[in-house]
């Protein structure tokens, strides 16, 4: 699987409900352990007084993020997604060629 650095801005709609934001964040936190637990979503951050996520994801391909991955979280109608696909460095110190 390729792996994807993906910033994701949540903007909840005006006039949307407490209960339904509620609703959604619980579906979405169960979906995010799903991902984890398939090895789609790999890790996950917030910046320091930032309401965006900044993650680590996996995919065959962009088109398969979007679609089987990205597309199925309850707050994907309220994202929006900054993606970049990513490929090893020859310099990374946790990369198959690292030495202790």
């Amino acid at each position: 699987m390729r792996e994807f650095l993906v910033e994701i801005t949540t903007t909840v709609p005006e006039g949307t409900s407490q209960d339904e934001v509620d609703r959604r964040r619980a579906a979405e936190a169960v979906r995010a352990r799903e991902l984890a637990a398939t090895g789609n979503l790999a890790r996950l951050w917030r910046p320091v007084g930032e309401v965006r996520s900044i993650g680590i994801w996996r995919a065959s391909d962009e088109e398969e993020l979007h679609a089987k991955v990205l597309g199925t979280l309850p707050l994907g109608p309220w994202m929006t997604f900054s993606v970049t696909a990513l490929q090893p460095h020859p310099n990374d110190p946790g990369g198959p060629d690292a030495t202790p």
